[in-house]
């Protein structure tokens, strides 16, 4: 090995350059940026204040964190369903005005101070939700016009009422407990903020509405094709947003005993800087109440540690002004970025050098040559499907394979000229393997391991199994189910190829060529799935041998084949049976005469070859070139070869014209003939083996006559 392909090893293997993408990729890091700006807050805040965050200090901080974090709340309801609400600080005032005019000037009751807040906030939010919900008005403009309104009722209130409420001789020792009590050392209201924040997280997280203010935010349109009622929707938000102003404009009543002109003076600018600075979208649709909360820390400490350093409150608004536009710009350069970044980012190619192997070349004596006998085969469905990427025949000899649109296809025997829909399963059935009791098992891409029983019924058997330990991307999901098995007691195994690509990127991960595949294994004794092996590239066929005992493993990028012991005195030995090969190995299956057929689903070049060992290139080829200027292994030309116990080729069937045949990902022996598939083409092809068992099934040699 030269040195420069020994430094490329190292420096491609030991630096894990694909962390920094699947970190990007995942959701929570929406949540880093403000996170770190909150940790930056608190250190800069509390170093230039050393008293800043003594318990005297927090206690009363709390008390307005609570207040304010309700407010946030609300609009942060409103943000995710893709509106804004300018009026929260007017209609929390007035919400104030009305508990504190039901206590000291109406003198009634705690409840009822309360239900006025609320029925107050309520009237805003529904009026600012049939405007802009039902009329479908502009949110900004609306609620603009809202707060202009409110404020000015407001106003009118506190001159003409504001004496009677001072004068007023009312003793109400719940009212004060609310505003200046607690409980196991915790004001009133961050007690209630905590339970309302609680609340909204289980509201927008896991109930239908709070899916559908999501689905609204992120597209008004297909959330209305999709059937949701967008202007109820939008009527709802500004309704909690209403709520949530009028249960903190009552704990603030409660607070100050009384209001006053400057009672929710600015209040709309905190909020929505808090909103926008934890990470929620101003385009709605994006976002959590967990980023309100934060942002709403971090407002809070920085007005609250700008007035503890004596500046102006023409400083505080221009700091908050500042803060506002920068998440703003954050955020727009974010979500308009994002994919492209991850694109630039995510394919990180590893060092992989395949071994040498003797030639495919037709005529070149090797047991790989190549030849044009597939030329010869008969065309089953042609035209009439797309991608028949697995085959396979039951007992009454009818032919099934998947297509691209999601369904199982099955050709009737005899002469397979009448076709029907067998089963649709949603994505892109891949490998085909049928059980004892005649049910047939599917992988369906990205979605994992079906079943579909006699009578049509398609039921899911698995969708993840166990998640590797520390990792950071949630490998339990099934990205790439490929190629199953079953093993006489019934265990299926199959293949995922890849935890880091989905089915229809595996070209991507053949560009990268890490080793992500993996072998899985279903019970249906406990309907459990466990992670058998891993660290293949792109680990593909799977065959159980005739022993009943082991399988045959494809890994399609190391171009060799593996055999596994399940069972037996051999139990957990992987050895490497065909360590070279001229082409890329797809789907194994039995033979007759007791070896196994192995589809290629292209041939190796050396173009390609020696970019694998050139990850550097590969790299700066994922970042600078369009994606239809990438080098792939070539898929355009493949065959089918025989191999026996030890992995020695006994038969090879090609094409070298690429008019039959070109790529081919899967083959069935059946009766005297071969069946041919492949996931680029439009038909079966079928092949009259010479010499073979005219009576010899899959079915039978798997379970029997008497099954």
């Amino acid at each position: 090995m030269k040195l420069s392909e020994s430094l490329a090893r190292l420096r491609y293997g030991l630096f894990p350059d694909h962390l920094v993408g699947e970190v990007l990729s995942k959701r929570w890091t929406d949540n880093a940026i403000p996170l770190v700006f909150l940790l930056a807050t608190v250190i800069g805040v509390g170093t230039a204040i050393p008293d800043f965050f003594s318990l005297a200090s927090l206690a009363d901080a709390s008390r307005q964190l609570g207040e304010f974090a309700i407010v946030v709340m609300g609009l942060t309801i409103v943000m995710l369903g893709g509106g804004i609400d300018l009026s929260v600080g007017a209609t929390f005032a007035l919400s104030a005005f009305a508990s504190v005019a039901v206590i000291y000037i109406m003198g009634g009751p705690i409840w009822l101070a309360l239900l006025a807040a609320l029925a107050t906030g309520a009237i805003v939010g529904a009026a600012n939700g049939v405007l802009i919900g039902y009329l479908r008005l502009r949110a900004f403009l609306t609620t603009l016009v809202t707060f202009t309104i409110l404020h000015a009722i407001y106003s009118i209130l506190v001159v003409n009422f504001s004496a009677q409420v001072q004068l007023a001789d009312v003793q109400t020792p719940i009212w004060d407990f609310i505003g200046d009590g607690g409980a196991a050392g915790f004001p009133i209201s961050l007690i209630v903020a905590v339970l309302v924040a609680i609340l909204a997280h289980v509201f927008i997280s896991r109930s239908r509405p709070g899916w559908h203010v999501l689905a609204v935010g992120g597209s008004r349109r297909s959330a209305f094709n999709a059937g949701i009622s967008v202007r109820r929707t939008v009527f709802m938000t500004y309704m909690i947003s209403g709520l949530c102003s009028g249960l903190a404009g009552f704990l603030i009543g409660a607070r100050l005993s009384g209001v006053g002109p400057g009672t929710g003076a600015g209040l709309e600018i905190l909020a929505l800087t808090a909103g926008v600075v934890g990470g929620n979208s101003l385009g709605g649709g994006r976002g959590s109440i967990a980023k309100g909360l934060m942002g709403a820390v971090i407002v809070l400490i920085l007005t609250n540690g700008l007035i503890r350093l004596g500046f102006t409150s023409g400083t505080n608004q221009m700091v908050l002004g500042v803060v506002l536009a920068l998440a703003v710009f954050l955020d727009v350069r974010w979500l308009k970025n994002r994919s492209k970044v991850l694109a630039k980012v995510y394919v990180a190619p590893v060092y992989s050098a395949l071994p040498s192997t003797p030639s495919a070349e037709p005529d070149s004596g090797s047991p790989f040559a190549l030849n044009d006998r597939l030329a010869e085969t008969e065309f089953i469905g042609l035209g009439e499907i797309e991608g028949p990427e697995d085959v396979i025949l039951d007992e009454d000899d009818n032919l099934y394979c998947g297509t691209r649109n999601g369904e199982v296809v099955r050709f009737l025997a005899p002469d397979y000229k009448q076709w029907e829909v067998f089963a649709h399963t949603g994505g892109f059935p891949l490998g085909l393997a049928f059980d004892r009791a005649g049910a047939l098992t599917v992988c369906v891409g990205a979605m994992g391991l079906y079943s579909v029983a006699r009578d049509r019924t398609v039921t899911r058997l698995s969708a993840e199994t166990n998640r590797t330990p520390f990792s950071i991307l949630d490998d339990a999901r099934l990205r790439d189910p490929n190629d199953c098995d079953i093993a006489p007691d019934g265990r299926i195994f199959f293949t995922d190829s890849t935890t880091r690509y989905d089915a229809h990127d595996w070209a991507l991960d053949s560009v990268e060529s890490r080793p992500t595949g993996r072998l899985l294994v279903y019970d249906p004794r406990n309907g459990r799935t466990r992670t058998v092996l891993r660290g293949m590239s792109y680990l593909n066929g799977v065959c159980m041998a005739h022993d009943g005992q082991s399988l045959f493993l494809a890994e399609s990028w190391a171009c060799r084949v593996h055999r596994y012991w399940f069972d037996g005195p051999k139990a957990g030995r992987l050895d490497c049976v065909i360590a070279a090969m001229p082409g890329y190995p797809d789907n194994i299956n039995r033979a007759s005469d007791g070896g196994y057929w192995m589809a290629w689903l292209g041939m190796r070049t050396p173009s390609y070859d020696l970019a694998l060992r050139k990850p550097g290139m590969r790299k700066r080829m994922t970042r600078r070139l369009p994606q239809d200027d990438w080098l792939f292994p070539n898929i355009n030309t493949g065959g089918v070869v025989k191999f026996d116990e030890n992995g020695a080729i006994t038969e090879v069937l090609g094409n070298l014209g690429g008019h039959s045949h070109p790529m081919v990902t899967s083959m069935r022996e059946h009766k005297g003939a071969l069946y041919v598939g492949g996931i680029l083409n439009n038909r079966i092809g079928r092949y009259r083996l010479e010499g073979a068992d005219p009576s010899w099934t899959g079915m039978r040699s798997y379970w029997g006559e008497g099954r």
